[in-house]
């Protein structure tokens, strides 16, 4: 692997774990109602998740372990831009703000994902 290619795997390890981080942080911000309890801790699970993945997809033994990680960083990505559509966060712009902009983020690794994807298969 060249030294740029080498460099990008790591600004995403970096990016997904800020994804991970900005996701905690702002479920704590949350009004604790029974459903952002619940909606909160699927986001925490599935925000995780992206970058584990990730994580052991480089670490993959075979390419066929690689795609089926990328695969799952994939699921992980809509599964949190599902979450983040879920919680409840309209009483407050700021919080409204961030939610979209997390949106947005877990819609870009979405589409990352997907691209490593087409190119892996």
């Amino acid at each position: 692997m060249t030294k740029i290619q080498n460099s990008k795997r790591y600004d995403l390890e970096e990016r997904t774990l800020k994804f991970a981080k900005r996701a905690r942080a702002f479920v704590k911000k949350l009004k604790k109602t029974i459903a952002n309890i619940e909606d909160g801790k699927q986001l925490v699970k599935a925000s995780g998740s992206v970058g584990a993945n990730y994580i052991e997809a480089n670490e993959a033994l075979s390419k066929k372990d690689f795609v089926m990680r990328i695969k799952i960083c994939r699921k992980e990505a809509k599964e949190s831009a599902y979450w983040l559509k879920l919680v409840d966060s309209e009483d407050d712009p700021e919080l409204e703000r961030e939610r979209h902009e997390l949106i947005q983020e877990a819609t870009e690794f979405t589409s990352i994902f997907g691209a490593i994807l087409r190119k892996s298969e």
